[in-house]
């Protein structure tokens, strides 16, 4: 972070500087207390369950000396406390790290690339930082730091040296991406897919676009928009639909950007081929444009991360990032903790993918399942959260989906995904009655505790599991107890 003053800050933030000089350098900004220091400038998030106030003191004491609080009563308390403290005083903390983070970004001259998507949003930011890091110093999210809090401390990452930077974008519901989008101001989006994610929050796939498609609310013939276009949602029809209907609602909406399609199907801006699926050593693809053609070679496994990666490398198009250069970017990358991380363990092959869950991501974790070399392919999966009125018809699908894209044994653990055993179960019945030898054995939990008690005497010898679920349904402890059974095996 480039270093500002608390006075800089209390104007950045629309605050008032209420205690101190205003003279006093900060350094970082955060949100937790025990992040701290004496450079810091400690904000107090009061949320719904927690009041970050209560930590001012906490923060204090580990040297820290700015504070951005919306209680007066903490800012009494600190300033009687600590005489050399300087406090900025706004009617909502949230509001004015957003206010501040805004302030902030608009002190640089940087590319600035925002990345949105159901599925694939974290794999495709890593992607696309990864292959602007090849002509450009390059900042992005941490992790999934990509909503209304997330992202204004990523901005803070920037600094004199910064000259590109990537922004992952999250949301459930309108108005999110727009918010986010107003404090960044793209030069270029990128939209991954439009699946079911929050589906419970935003009833339809075309509500679920319409959202998504805020990414680009600030844009004019000076900005990219660059999508996934086999996905049905973002083809050129779609989105000229979408355009369209937005201008009909509100005449100043012009939609006059500059749209970039990326697939594999159909006449692209840039296109996808020869996708080769590698197992647990990754996929080859090529990537064509122009009229030249260059081969990649990614470390990350799943058919579905050729389809991220060609967003990425568009991006780097359009900011003068040879193919060629793209390629090597991309051969650097290693795969994000719980998002598809295959590792030996003992007898057993681990992909856990235990970060998150929707009908689209068990669909590609299953395909990753049935690439992965060894003898039984085990699919353990659990609930997938946030698909309200729809939720059984998605988890039966899913059921269906495990056992016909290759999974030998579904274990079906929590609530909701007994309709996961169901729908498989109709569907291999189905393949019985046409006569198709496909058989696999569905087993089903109705608590994970339950599940975690039985799995030493499912699992053998060679078996490839697959561990995914919502992060809610806390599929991460079944992934560690498969990690810690390594030595019984």
């Amino acid at each position: 972070m480039k270093h500002i003053t608390t006075k800089q800050a209390a104007r950045g933030a629309k605050g008032q500087l209420v205690f101190g000089t205003g003279e006093r350098e900060i350094a970082k900004v955060v949100i937790d207390s025990r992040q701290a220091n004496e450079s810091a400038l400690f904000v107090a998030i009061k949320g719904e369950n927690q009041d970050g106030h209560i930590y001012a003191d906490s923060a204090a004491k580990l040297g820290c000396r700015v504070f951005l609080l919306s209680r007066e009563d903490i800012a009494e308390q600190i300033k009687e406390q600590y005489s050399d403290a300087e406090i900025l005083l706004v009617e909502d903390t949230v509001k004015g790290l957003q206010e501040l983070s805004r302030w902030y970004l608009a002190q640089f001259s940087i590319i600035k690339v925002a990345v949105t998507g159901s599925t694939g949003k974290t794999s495709t930011k890593e992607m696309t930082a990864a292959v602007l890091g090849r002509k450009y110093q390059t900042v992005k999210n941490e992790g999934n730091l990509n909503n209304e809090l997330g992202l204004p401390l990523t901005i803070f990452k920037v600094d004199d040296t910064t000259e590109a930077a990537v922004f992952e974008m999250g949301m459930s519901s309108f108005g999110e991406i727009h918010l986010l989008a107003d404090l960044v101001r793209p030069d270029m989006a990128l939209i991954t897919n439009v699946g079911t994610s929050h589906i419970e929050f935003l009833k339809t796939r075309e509500n679920i676009m319409r959202a998504k498609m805020e990414i680009a609310d600030f844009f004019d013939e000076k900005n990219t928009l660059i999508v996934n276009s086999d996905n049905e949602y973002l083809g050129l029809s779609a989105i000229s639909r979408y355009v369209n209907e937005r201008h009909l609602d509100n005449p100043e909406y012009k939609g006059n950007f500059k749209l970039v399609t990326a697939g594999e199907v159909g006449t692209q801006t840039i296109n996808l081929y020869n996708i080769d699926d590698l197992g647990e050593e990754g996929i080859t693809f090529e990537i064509g444009y122009k009229g030249e053609r260059q081969e990649f070679r990614l470390p990350l496994p799943g058919r579905h991360n050729a389809h991220n990666a060609i967003l990425a490398v568009a991006a780097g198009i359009q900011c003068g990032v040879t193919l060629k250069d793209a390629a090597r970017g991309l051969r650097s990358l290693s795969a994000t903790s719980r998002r598809l991380v295959i590792e030996q363990v003992g007898a057993y092959k681990l992909i856990d993918d235990s970060y998150n869950s929707s009908p689209d991501s068990i669909a590609a974790g299953v395909d990753v399942l049935k690439h992965v070399t060894g003898q039984r392919k085990v699919a353990i999966l659990a609930d997938v959260l946030e698909l309200g009125e729809q939720s059984e018809e998605l988890h039966r699908l899913a059921g269906k989906f495990a056992v016909k894209g290759g999974a030998q044994v579904l274990i079906a653990c929590g609530p909701d995904a007994k309709f996961m055993a169901e729908g498989a179960k109709t569907w291999l019945e189905e393949q019985k009655e046409e006569g198709n030898a496909v058989d696999a054995e569905i087993l089903y939990f109705a608590e994970r505790e339950e599940l975690q008690a039985k799995l030493p005497e499912l699992l053998k010898e060679g078996d490839v599991v697959l561990v995914k679920g919502s992060n809610g349904m806390k599929m991460s402890l079944v992934a560690e107890q498969i990690r810690s059974m390594k030595e019984e095996a």
